[in-house]
């Protein structure tokens, strides 16, 4: 199974660094396809945020356990998706991180809507001379 991928999006502080503003590009979600969040993991500060706007009923999401850490013995986790805006902060990122610093997820058949994923940025930004 080839899974779509899908990037974390992060936002564009103002020149006052007091406003940060993120332009939202959604996915549409194939379910039998699957997602990978690229570098879910990158930002290392647990600002992560999956947000999943499902338009059928209810459904169910399977978080994938990785493969970088050993708590991912811990298994998959299923979430129930109710219908409508669910935004889903994962607690336990070594669980679910892959060795490459992303996350797999499983959507149920009959899934139908949108997912994308949002952080803040972490690290230190350029200084412009």
């Amino acid at each position: 199974m080839t899974r779509d991928i899908i990037n974390v999006q992060y936002p564009t502080l103002d020149h006052t660094e007091s406003v940060a503003n993120i332009c939202i590009e959604k996915s549409e979600v194939v379910p039998a396809n699957g997602v990978t969040i690229a570098e879910a993991f990158s930002n290392k500060n647990n600002s992560l945020f999956i947000v999943i706007e499902n338009s059928s009923s209810e459904s169910l999401l399977t978080v994938k356990s990785g493969d970088a850490y050993p708590n991912s013995m811990l298994g998959d986790i299923v979430i129930e998706l109710p219908a409508g805006t669910s935004a889903i902060q994962l607690q336990d990122l070594s669980r679910f991180e892959k060795s490459d610093g992303s996350i797999d997820l499983d959507f149920a058949e009959g899934f139908v809507g949108t997912v994308y994923a949002v952080a803040k940025w972490a690290g230190v930004r350029t200084v412009e001379a």
